[in-house]
Parts: structure tokens; C-alpha cells; sequence
């Protein structure tokens, strides 16, 4: 079932339409921090809009990011709206040789460009696990975990299945050197949007991929792919077809999820 943007999981643990920030008063057409309180503490969209890309010396951690919502005063037009508008540019679902279904853009993508959503049911962590334990050796696995690590220690995880809802960007292949890079987004409540933007420019045609693992433009600490892998996780792995310089011959692979909290 196509979805355009993520729903309710099944648990009916969590639900993303649920509309719990505030809002802002801000009665001009664009805001802008920090006068707006929907962005005084987060990440500002920059020209375009398009996402401010770090430079070479990016802060330990990144600036989260918010979006203006359903009870801000600001309209439409605010600047601040972009991964709630939705799916904007021409993409196109095609066959690789030999990693399935893939995604190509059909028109050049600047960086720092709003892609797509990865949109699914947002699950908690108890029905996630049990759905991945389900799944047989050679289904494909849909299932995402974002974590999100504060300053304090603490780590806000978010689970998105598009396997029975979704939308493009469930065909979306991983790439060791990938175009694309994930962002959670948050526009009306704590559950995030999971955005990919575009991690430099892209061509028309060209496959859009992301890296599963997370690791990149994040700190290599907060992947959980690091710790040595035991010979029964190696059998379980899958090879990865990307091609690139970098492939690390796998798919990434994280066995918490495997196991009982």
C-alpha cells in the first residue's frame, strides 16, 4: 500500500500524525532563528530551501532539525516547510543487475536538496524485533533503526517499516560511497520524519543510494557496525553489489536488534 508519508504501526505504539509541539506565532511569511521558537534550538534551512551541508569542521554533534507545523501562525509560504511538502522532484523505480529494485533521478538534484521521505509504519522497538525475527534468511528486510544520540548519553530510536506501507523510498539501495544521507526531521511531534537529502550533486539518471549503516556524515562512534562481529553475524550477513571503491563487501548489519533488550 503506498503512503506517501509514514502511519501508525500495527502495535498502535506510536502514532507520527499525532500533532504535539505548540507551534509559533511568527504572522510573517518566512521565519527565521531565533525569533522563531519552532526553530531557535535546531538546524535552519538555508537558500533553496536545501539543507546547510557541514563543512570539514563539522561541530561533535549536529544541530537537530525542525519544521514549522499544522498550529504555527506562519502559512505555507514559510521557508521552513520542505520535507512536509513532500516528494517534489521526478523519480524512478528500475531494475539493477543485481541488487533488485532500484531509484534514479530523472532530473538533476542539487546538494543539500529534499529528496524523499522513508515512509513506512513507525513501530516500537518490542514489534520490530519480533517482525525481523519472523523474517526467513532470504527476505529482503525493509526495517529501519535511527538512532539519534544527545549530548547527555541518552539515545531516541525510531523504527520505520515500509514492507506492507510505504513509499519510493522503500527501493532505495545502500552504497558505501553513497548521494544520499538521512536526516530526522520533525515538524508536528518528537517522531521524526526520516528525510534523505542529497549529500552532493546529482545527475540525471544516476541511482540514488544511502548508506544503511549510518555512518555516514555521522562520527564513526555512534555506528554500531564497529564492534568485531561474531562468526555466527558473518553467516547472517549479506553481500553487498554497490561497487564502490570503499564496499566493505557486506550489507551493514546490527544484531541488537536480534536480541532481547
Amino acid at each position: 500500500q503506498y503512503s506517501p508519508e509514514c502511519v501508525a504501526g500495527a502495535d498502535g505504539e506510536l502514532d507520527p500524525s499525532e500533532v504535539t509541539f505548540p507551534g509559533c506565532s511568527c504572522r510573517s511569511g518566512c521565519c527565521a532563528p531565533p525569533q522563531c521558537p519552532c526553530l531557535r534550538h535546531g538546524e535552519s534551512y538555508g537558500s533553496g530551501p536545501r539543507l546547510r551541508l557541514a563543512g570539514q569542521r563539522a561541530p561533535r554533534f549536529s544541530r537537530p532539525v525542525f519544521e514549522c507545523g499544522s498550529l504555527c501562525r506562519c502559512g505555507q509560504g514559510c521557508g521552513s516547510r520542505l520535507v512536509q511538502r513532500g516528494l517534489r522532484l521526478r523519480l524512478q523505480a528500475f531494475r539493477t543487475a543485481r541488487k533488485g529494485w532500484g531509484v534514479r533521478a530523472l532530473q538533476p538534484v542539487p546538494a543539500g536538496s529534499f529528496v524523499c521521505e522513508y515512509a513506512g509504519e513507525v513501530l516500537g522497538a518490542a514489534e520490530a524485533r519480533r517482525r525481523l525475527r519472523a523474517q526467513a534468511a532470504q527476505q529482503p528486510n525493509y526495517i529501519i533503526a535511527v538512532r539519534e544520540h544527545l549530548h547527555d548519553g541518552r539515545v531516541l530510536e525510531t523504527f520505520v517499516d515500509p514492507t506492507r506501507v510505504g513509499n519510493v523510498g522503500r527501493f532505495l539501495n545502500h552504497s558505501c560511497e553513497p548521494n544520499l544521507f538521512m536526516v530526522p526531521v520533525r515538524v508536528d511531534s518528537m517522531v521524526p520524519k526520516l528525510a534523505l537529502f542529497a549529500a552532493t550533486d546529482i545527475s540525471a539518471g544516476e541511482e540514488l543510494t544511502y548508506d544503511y549503516s549510518g555512518r555516514f556524515h555521522n562520527l564513526p562512534a555512534t555506528s554500531r557496525e564497529d564492534k568485531p562481529l561474531e562468526e555466527e553475524e558473518n553467516t547472517l550477513r549479506k553481500p553487498c553489489y554497490c561497487g564502490s571503491r570503499t564496499c566493505a563487501s557486506f550489507l551493514p548489519w546490527d544484531s541488537s536488534l536480534f536480541s532481547t533488550p
